[in-house]
């Protein structure tokens, strides 16, 4: 049997669980593979976001003031939570046209015919490109160190945002999950993820403060963006400036966004999960 091929579950007792959770990570074993293999996919997507934090960093940052923060890295400080994010929210791009490629490939119609959860398949593909996108966090977090970027309030405070950061890519997995079930090509895939992701991630705070937004109603559109909640939320738990001046009253979702980014994340899992599985169930090649 190749490596790219199934193993059969092992029973584990009957426990329905315990199966599922066996398929899922079956699977990811093979996606994770599968990446070994195609190198290439891992190091371009860690240059992209390398790229954005350079060119926003050095090329952009000097004429982008940052209300209420001073200093040369100020900027800096700002726009990596808001790269953390957007490279992150590519995630379902990547899930989208990962799952498109298989279906188009009839691998799909293979999974289906093993006795595996149907769960298991869709579980196993978001957790490799989970585990991908813990590697892609890594670099460029070392990217942000070296440009200036820095975490001023604690261990604690700075687990729980990459904590909330890492549960915000998970849920857009499964949002491309669903987009990659409904569409008949990768290319499909891949044209259909970067016309949602582009106006969501740029209609927020992660790139220039929302009160520069206009007009009004798309300050409004952005502060209650998923995006600008899990922006801000990281701002906030790691002491990055968030472009609001000290006597300003924030917007709610900007003043509670831990709590409306895990909101926001939490909402997308309930409904793109059952979403997507029952969309495997009843797709055809």
């Amino acid at each position: 049997m190749s490596s790219d091929s199934l193993a059969p579950p092992v029973p584990l007792g009957g426990n329905g669980v315990l199966m599922t959770l066996h398929d899922a990570w079956v699977v990811t074993l093979r996606n994770l593979r599968r990446m070994t293999r195609i190198p290439e996919m891992v190091v371009f997507s860690s240059i992209q976001p390398i790229m954005f934090v350079l060119l926003f960093a050095f090329v952009f940052g000097g004429a982008i003031p940052v209300p209420g923060a001073g200093g040369t890295t100020a900027y800096r400080e700002f726009l990596l939570p808001g790269i953390f994010v957007q490279t992150l929210a590519f995630t379902a791009a990547t899930t989208s046209v990962g799952l498109a490629d298989d279906l188009h490939k009839g691998l799909i119609d293979r999974f289906r015919s093993l006795p595996i959860s149907r769960s298991a398949v869709l579980a196993g593909r978001t957790t490799a490109d989970w585990l991908q996108n813990l590697f892609v966090l890594l670099v460029m977090a070392a990217c942000g160190l070296a440009v200036g970027w820095r975490i001023h309030d604690g261990i604690l405070k700075a687990l729980a945002g990459f904590l909330l950061l890492m549960l915000f890519a998970y849920a857009m997995s499964w949002i491309g999950a669903t987009i990659g079930l409904s569409v008949r090509t990768p290319e499909a895939a891949n044209t259909i993820g970067f016309i949602w992701i582009f106006p969501l991630t740029f209609l927020s705070n992660a790139f220039v403060p929302s009160r520069k937004i206009s007009p009004q109603w798309l300050q409004d559109v952005a502060d209650w963006n998923p995006v600008s909640a899990t922006v801000q939320a990281l701002r906030s738990l790691w002491g990055n400036p968030d472009g609001y001046e000290p006597t300003v009253k924030m917007p709610w979702p900007i003043a509670h966004a831990p709590w409306v980014s895990l909101f926001w994340s939490l909402l997308i899992l309930m409904v793109f999960v059952p979403l997507s599985v029952r969309k495997y169930r009843s797709v055809s090649t």
